[in-house]
């Protein structure tokens, strides 16, 4: 496939990190461009933490302004405050915006996007044109979503009605300096803002429920996990289900980016795993052929009645909920001729 330019808006914050260290290695996405807030004017080699490659350490942190920025897709891992003003300039002015900022996921016309998942709904692309723009804005979803869509994606055939879910949160996913050690050493904090409503919300786009949405109660925490989201699963289906019949959907599950052999797609996009104290964050997170890109699966059973089903999936926040996730969908958009 051929090269494709790439921008990476805030560069230095955590995410924009993961991004340098995932595209520095692709076969055909080229780092182009990088842009900041106050890191203006210095390399890559002088802000970022971590071992730079030498194909792009001199390159120079520009503003975060699109007259400033030479690349075909742009990756934006930005600050929610000021992701929907640059967002819609970038998209103004031309370029292909994949965004993992929560402000544009449930615009009507925005794309909110897994790429095995529901990559039918980059057809809203089209939508946007009714904006001006001269480009397009495709949305990522919330980190702990995307583990509870990949694993609710296999169960369609069965009717899905209601989940219940209890998320354990990784430190990571509050970005940084995220939450004080004196909070979170030696305790569980039983309420993150806004995330049970995204879960629910992002989720039931993902899926196209927004019309007959699957019902949700969900219970957010954080607890002191450096990476991975781990989330307990109660789901209320149509019909009679047996735990064999769940494993059997959910081993078989792949999608588009896997008939494709797209870079970042892993093998499996569901591993599932039959350890009675399995999956653990530490031990799973990074399963799969593509590191972090799959989510792990364990302790299936019964729920509380025959017509439903009880899980828990670890899924990697920074990876497949945040910089791998975002690169996939952008490989599929080139694959499939949106860029």
């Amino acid at each position: 496939m051929k090269s494709v330019d790439v921008a990476i808006l805030g560069v230095s914050g955590t995410l924009g990190q993961e991004y340098v260290k995932l595209l520095s290695r692709h076969p055909f996405f080229r780092i182009r461009s990088v842009t900041g807030y106050t890191t203006v004017g210095k390399t890559l080699r002088e802000v970022l933490e971590e071992d730079v490659p030498e194909s792009i350490g001199d390159l120079e942190i520009q503003p975060t302004q699109p007259k400033k920025v030479d690349a075909d897709i742009v990756f934006s891992p930005l600050p929610n405050d000021v992701a929907r003003k640059t967002e819609e300039e970038f998209a103004e002015a031309g370029f292909t915006v994949v965004t993992d900022a929560s402000p544009h996921r449930m615009d009507p016309d925005i794309p909110l996007i897994i790429p095995e998942v529901n990559p039918e709904q980059l057809s809203l692309l089209e939508s946007q044109k009714k904006r001006g723009w001269d480009g397009v804005i495709v949305a990522t979803p919330n980190c702990t979503a995307v583990g509870v869509a990949i694993t609710l994606k296999p169960l369609e055939p069965f009717g899905i009605k209601s989940v219940v879910a209890t998320t354990m949160q990784a430190l990571s996913g509050a970005g940084y300096p995220g939450v004080p050690s004196l909070d979170i050493t030696d305790n569980l904090i039983p309420y993150i803002s806004g995330e049970e409503e995204k879960v629910a919300s992002e989720t039931n786009k993902i899926l196209g429920r927004q019309a007959q949405p699957i019902h949700f109660a969900v219970t957010a925490t954080r607890v002191p996990v450096i990476d991975g989201h781990t989330v307990s699963m109660h789901v209320e289906l149509e019909e009679n289900v047996s735990p064999e019949d769940v494993e059997e959907e959910m081993s078989n599950f792949n999608g588009r980016p896997q008939e494709l052999r797209l870079p970042t797609a892993p093998e499996k996009p569901i591993i599932l795993l039959r350890h009675t104290n399995r999956p653990q964050p530490r031990l799973d997170r990074n399963a799969g052929s593509v590191p972090g890109m799959s989510v792990s699966v364990g302790r299936i059973r019964r729920g509380l009645s025959d017509r439903s089903v009880q899980y828990v999936h670890v899924s990697n926040n920074v990876i497949r909920g945040g910089a791998g996730g975002a690169i996939l969908t952008a490989e599929l958009m080139v694959a499939e001729g949106f860029v």
